[in-house]
């Protein structure tokens, strides 16, 4: 009952929240972007709890904690400085600025007025629509085994619920209500992963004696090096560096993750969200990799063969109290509904604005496109909900490798052409095609003939590193023998770095 109360509660907040913000939803500036006008606080939990899914704190942290043992930490710690810190600083300020002058609301509308270029922005369209549909399925996974420990009902139940929730409040409060929602998301992941680690760590004994007891496991199948697993960079440094990478540097890729920039209010947000963000991802994936870095001390309950690393988390935290465990389920479904949420937001509005408006009705209505979105919205999430029934009815177990690709394939395809338009005014639109097409072919290629690829670029994960790095050399080699884009393309996309603005005397020295 108290599991139950605690659940009712929680969503009669999120959708009590989505018809408060119908007022900052009246048109598609209010409803994508918020008007531009959200602050540091709600910017920040906003990228964090897009950042971080159910895919984290159930499927990575325990695949990963599993694999490379306490040192699959490493992961949270680049999340926190590469995928947020470093990602706030670098692209932030500028994709705020360039964005409003380019006066686009999406990625493919930027790359479209930045390259003036009609195809480009369809292109970048129609990868998006691909790639983000499996990205969206597998935001289900990981909740089936925790609803199943909590309240023994059907997984199906809990697909429906979520997806029906989450529709009702996007499609009421667009852009704001996600955000403000995001928030008290996020104050819930925190407070829950701070508690199930203290609870899970209690259950062992306390730190230290958890730490002792990995470092007496062995696994002759990974390697013979007794305490291994509690080492400074486990067993496999390699593997594990490309996850540090794919997870890390891929959000600068992301158009759910991007776009946050695209809403901050001022200068002060874009200081006070980079902090915000940053110790946000110290907490949550930092936390949630070091929990599963404790996986194998419940290998006696465990069977990776039979339930696969999605049962790993679940098993650990199986023994908590009920209100524990209340607040686990919260957690999870706070981590899936926000990004679902940002990711239903970001392809509807791709589909409308860049590829509809975009390429058969130039002049389709505010109101018209309105509409539209908060259709695709429920077209979205109608889709991703049944990718998620088919894959639990059938016990298909592709669908969940699917999270993979889609970051890899979105990363490998707008990372870099996103990054050197911002800076470099000579990237050419030639390049911008080169990168969307290895990234999203190879990574393709590695879904249907991973077999014939090199080894060490067989996994989804090393695959989609490749494609960025990749990606970052292949546009200014290309862009070196390429058509030099339009002069007046170029300076208008960069006059908004050149305006002049006042500041305080103790922010900025005089030059005399």
């Amino acid at each position: 009952m108290l599991k139950l109360v605690i659940l009712i509660l929680y969503f009669a907040v999120l959708v009590g929240i989505g018809f408060y913000c119908r007022r900052h939803a009246t048109d598609v500036n209010g409803f994508v972007l918020g008007g531009r006008s959200v602050g540091p606080w709600l910017t920040a939990f906003a990228y964090g709890t897009s950042y971080f899914s159910a895919v984290v704190f159930v499927g990575y942290a325990g695949q990963f904690g599993w694999k490379y043992g306490i040192a699959a930490t490493w992961a949270g710690i680049g999340n926190a400085l590469i995928g947020s810190l470093l990602a706030w600083v670098i692209l932030g300020r500028r994709t705020r600025l360039m964005t409003q002058q380019l006066d686009s609301a999406t990625m493919p509308e930027f790359f479209g007025r930045r390259f003036g270029s009609r195809n480009l922005k369809l292109i970048a369209s129609v990868i998006i629509f691909i790639f983000l549909i499996p990205y969206t399925a597998s935001l289900y996974n990981g909740l089936s085994r925790l609803f199943g420990m909590a309240f023994h009902i059907d997984y199906s139940v809990c697909i429906v619920l979520m997806a029906i929730l989450t529709a009702i409040y996007v499609i009421a409060g667009g852009y704001m209500a996600t955000a403000i929602n995001d928030f008290i998301q996020g104050i819930i992941m925190l407070v829950g992963i701070v508690a199930v680690i203290a609870a899970v760590l209690a259950s062992k004994g306390g730190l230290m004696a958890a730490l002792d007891g990995l470092a007496k496991i062995t696994d002759e199948t990974v390697t013979t090096t007794p305490g291994i697993f509690n080492s400074f960079l486990g067993p496999d440094p390699l593997n594990l560096m490309f996850v540090v990478l794919l997870t890390s540097l891929g959000t600068w890729g992301l158009p759910q993750m991007v776009q946050k920039f695209y809403a901050i209010t001022d200068e002060s947000a874009i200081k006070k969200g980079t902090v915000i963000s940053t110790l946000f991802a110290i907490v949550i994936a930092g936390g949630s990799y070091f929990l599963g870095g404790f996986g194998r001390l419940f290998s006696d309950q465990i069977d990776i063969a039979a339930n696969g690393y999605d049962s790993i988390v679940p098993t650990m935290l199986s023994n908590l109290t009920p209100g524990l465990i209340a607040l686990v389920v919260i957690l999870v479904l706070s981590a899936s509904m926000s990004t679902l949420s940002s990711l239903v937001i970001a392809s509807s509005s791709t589909v409308v604005i860049d590829f509809l408006k975009g390429g058969f009705d130039k002049n389709m209505s505010e109101k018209k496109q309105l509409g539209l979105i908060r259709v695709f919205i429920v077209v979205f999430i109608a889709i991703s909900a049944a990718i998620a029934l088919v894959q639990y009815k059938s016990s298909v177990t592709f669908i969940a490798q699917l999270m993979g690709i889609s970051w890899g394939a979105l990363a490998g395809s707008f990372l870099a052409p996103f990054l050197y338009s911002l800076y470099w005014k000579k990237t050419t639109r030639a390049a911008c095609y080169a990168s969307f097409a290895f990234g999203s072919l190879l990574s393709l290629y590695n879904m249907f003939f991973r077999a014939t690829l090199p080894a060490i670029i067989q996994s989804p994960i090393n695959c989609g590193v490749v494609a960025m790095v990749a990606g970052l050399i292949i546009v200014p080699v290309v862009s070196t023998f390429t058509r030099k884009p339009e002069d007046a393309l170029v300076e208008e996309a960069f006059s908004c770095y050149e305006r002049r603005v006042y500041v305080k005397i103790k922010d900025a020295l005089p030059e005399d």
